[in-house]
């Protein structure tokens, strides 16, 4: 099963249309295709955004009984799909539906005056996550189905330039039976592995382990809550999405200073990291190459690996209920995901998760 990298993401919003004022404001995505009533979509109305590498297509429903506006009731906004680029949708569908995957869509071209792609999708372990295959061969727009959105507004990109990972939560007990779906149908393998000891404060706790495909370009971290004397951040978000989904998505930027202070000035929210992180930092980390006085001001974390080190910040959730989130992430070497940084990452969350009165 070659899977050649993530070719959008989509999201079940309440309103596409201000989910995508939203994303091209807040974070400097370019609006690039419409589908709706007037391209023959009559329960759906859907935006393509696009950044560097990065694609979201945001989707609504705008009739009350469809699939999709039943799943925003019971989720709120979030990802329904992580589509991935293949080279033959056909056999790769074939592959994973004979290897247990739950066919929901069969290999379906879809045509324009310009060419084909073909889309095929199978439910994840949970059948409110699916991934798409999707063969766009003699193809280099999005889907025919979509119309061009004419390069008449104003975007200022915000230097975000591709998914690094993206992070799914399951419930308590089922991290396992998660991670053997995708080994055994996508052929996924672990990269990591953290305990409750290594991901924990005086309050809460969790486990994960880190998924990748066979040449890395995907990777799916899975975790699970851990018992702890109060909610962790884990089952917050279980609760209010009523069952497992994307807690978040990271997003690769080549320069998180320039990126952080143009995301901020948009009015994107992140979470406050206490000065005393930064007390000790230097002597923790080594040298880097930031100023270390412009990142305490930004509030962004840095870690170090044995390939170098990276530098990371989380927004606060970017819907009413404490859900999906994104990070910001630069790399300089560093291949983990901010180990260093689990509890200060933690502590941020629970105080947040206080105000809310949810910890």
């Amino acid at each position: 099963m070659q899977l050649k990298g993530i070719d959008y993401i989509e999201f079940y919003v309440g309103n596409a249309r201000q989910t995508n004022h939203f994303y091209r404001t807040a974070f400097g995505f370019k609006p690039i295709g419409y589908a709706g009533l007037e391209t023959g979509f009559r329960e759906s109305s859907s935006f393509v955004l696009e950044q560097s590498d990065i694609r979201f297509v945001v989707t609504s429903a705008i009739v009350p009984d469809s699939l999709i506006a039943k799943h925003v009731n019971l989720h709120g906004d979030g990802v329904y799909d992580i589509a991935l680029l293949v080279d033959d949708a056909s056999a790769t569908f074939k592959k994973a539906v004979e290897r247990g995957a739950k066919p929901i869509l069969e290999p379906t071209m879809i045509e324009g005056h310009e060419g084909y792609i073909v889309k095929a999708t199978i439910a994840s372990y949970s059948k409110d996550l699916v991934h798409s295959f999707i063969e766009r061969n003699t193809y280099s727009g999005f889907s025919p189905h979509y119309l061009p959105i004419p390069n008449t507004i104003s975007v200022t990109p915000t230097g975000l330039t591709e998914i690094d990972h993206i992070v799914i939560n399951v419930n308590l007990g089922k991290m396992d039976e998660w991670v053997d779906f995708y080994s055994s149908v996508m052929n996924f393998h672990q990269l990591q592995e953290f305990t409750s000891d290594d991901i924990s404060t005086q309050y809460s706790s969790l486990t994960s382990k880190v998924l990748q495909n066979s040449k890395g370009q995907i990777k799916f971290p899975i975790n699970q809550p851990a018992q702890g004397t109060r909610k962790s951040q884990i089952q917050e978000y279980l609760d209010f999405h009523h069952g497992p989904g994307v807690q978040h998505i990271a997003l690769k930027t080549n320069n998180i200073i320039e990126t952080v202070r143009q995301l901020r000035a948009n009015g994107v929210e992140f979470l406050h990291t206490p000065d005393a992180y930064y007390d000790t930092l230097q002597q923790r980390i080594g040298k880097i190459d930031e100023d270390l006085k412009v990142l305490k001001d930004l509030n962004i974390l840095i870690d170090r690996d044995s390939h170098g080190y990276l530098l990371q910040i989380f927004t606060k959730p970017l819907t009413d209920r404490p859900t999906i989130f994104f990070e910001i992430i630069q790399r300089k070497g560093a291949q983990g995901f901010g180990n260093g940084n689990f509890k200060a990452l933690f502590e941020a969350v629970e105080r947040e998760q206080e105000a809310r009165g949810n910890l």
